[in-house]
């Protein structure tokens, strides 16, 4: 299937979604908005990969919320209609499902950084489960710059990645955090001098991660997200009743033997959602 904001391919049990309107900084007009949480739940939904690579073509990974949104936002955009408030606050709902579809996928979700990542670029980096970057990447909460509170997933999100008092100085400031910076706070597992090198290690990391057992690793992805946002009294018995409900002996007795054996494992895949 074609899009108009993506290009998509699957290989080796790794899906790479690929911004690409470099010709527009990737910015995040309707159709990306719309195509992205699609692309994703089709590949989970179906089946079709046991990872996501997330990318962008051309110098700018994405410059944010493409300008003509503004003017759809809220119907119509009469701010002086009686029920503007209501709709703008769906349309800010169905913008933030866009990106808590990768969160909310059963498989890893990593992003891959180059040159700038602005305003709705954050939200969605931040929704993912590893970021790598090149050395000439920046991130922005850009969007007090134009007089915006960011408000499609940066703030309940870069906390877990970030300082407080980070977050509030790069908020009210909308100042660059420079790749190396990045890195060092832990926002970046990793960057690298190009993005030719960046892809290649990243889609070594993915192919690591897509010779695991599928079940094991929509059990990582989903526990830690769990213990994210609980205590630890609640996550210990979520994941006792996750391995209760969810393990598999013989995907261990698999794994074991293909160790031993120094060959990848033979798993099942995960099992399609009921529609």
């Amino acid at each position: 299937m074609s899009y108009a904001c993506f290009e998509v391919t699957i290989d080796d049990q790794i899906a790479h979604i690929v911004l690409s309107r470099p010709q527009k900084r990737n910015a995040m007009n309707a159709d990306f908005w719309r195509e992205l949480p699609e692309i994703v739940r089709d590949i989970d939904d179906n089946s079709k990969a046991r990872i996501i690579v997330l990318s962008a073509q051309g110098p700018v990974f994405s410059s944010g919320i493409d300008l003509s949104m503004f003017a759809k936002i809220g119907g119509d955009g009469n701010k002086n209609a009686p029920d503007y408030g209501a709709r703008l606050y769906d349309d800010i709902r169905a913008l933030q499902d866009s990106f808590t579809a990768l969160e909310q996928c059963r498989i890893p979700v990593i992003a891959c950084v180059q040159g700038a990542a602005l305003g709705g670029a954050v939200d969605l980096i931040t929704a993912c489960d590893m970021r790598y970057g090149t050395a000439d990447s920046y991130v922005s909460i850009y969007e007090i710059n134009v007089g915006m509170t960011a408000d499609v997933g940066t703030f309940p999100r870069i906390l877990n990645h970030l300082p407080e008092g980070l977050v509030r100085e790069l908020a009210y400031t909308g100042r660059r955090m420079e790749a190396e910076e990045c890195e060092r706070r832990g926002l970046y597992n990793a960057i690298y001098e190009s993005h030719e090198e960046m892809m290649s290690a990243v889609l070594d990391i993915a192919r690591n991660i897509a010779s695991k057992p599928p079940m094991a690793v929509y059990g990582c992805k989903r526990v830690i997200t769990y213990s994210r946002d609980h205590s630890t009294a609640d996550t210990l018995d979520n994941i006792a009743l996750w391995n209760m409900s969810m393990l598999l002996p013989a995907e261990m007795q698999e794994a074991i033997t293909a160790k031993a054996q120094k060959r990848l494992g033979k798993y099942a895949e995960l099992p399609k959602r009921a529609k």
